[in-house]
């Protein structure tokens, strides 16, 4: 008998939730058919992102030692992951990235936070994109609890 390896999925989605992403490709399909560059041209994605941070005089100070020039490099294994991290949020459209806004630290992503970040975007898109967007933004992200929060699905709206 042969050995084979599982197949890997991102997720394993119960019925519901496979009928409800149908659904939302449906949509967006709706949205595509008519006019495919005018689809793109109107969607604003967003998602966030952890970004790590290291300090490279701190690192180069600590790895300095003498050797001769004929001897082979030390080696030096990461022990700690990074000097820190924080939470970035970037939504981008097909001409490239409109915000990048860095969360506070020791805060929660929130409603809203989310709605004032989505104001932010609102004024910026109106700057950086004017007149782009007279049929209306596809705003396209993640169903976090912040993004599905009645105050966020406001700003939306």
């Amino acid at each position: 008998m042969p050995k084979f390896s599982a197949k890997w999925v991102p997720k394993c989605l119960n019925g519901d939730q496979k009928r409800q992403r149908c659904q939302s490709y449906e949509q967006l399909l709706e949205f595509f058919r008519p006019d495919p560059s005018d689809f793109l041209s109107r969607l604003v994605t967003m998602d966030e992102t952890w970004l790590y941070h290291y300090d490279p005089e701190t690192k180069q100070q600590q790895s300095v030692e003498w050797w001769h020039s004929g001897s082979p490099r030390p080696k030096e294994f990461r022990v700690q992951k990074s000097a820190g991290k924080f939470l970035a949020s970037n939504p981008w459209d097909q001409d490239g990235i409109l915000l990048i806004d860095y969360f506070p630290k020791d805060q929660t992503i929130n409603a809203e936070y989310h709605s004032t970040l989505l104001m932010q975007l609102k004024k910026i898109k109106k700057e950086k994109r004017r007149g782009k967007f007279t049929k209306g933004v596809l705003f396209l992200h993640d169903n976090a609890p912040a993004h599905q929060a009645l105050a966020a699905q406001m700003k939306l709206a």
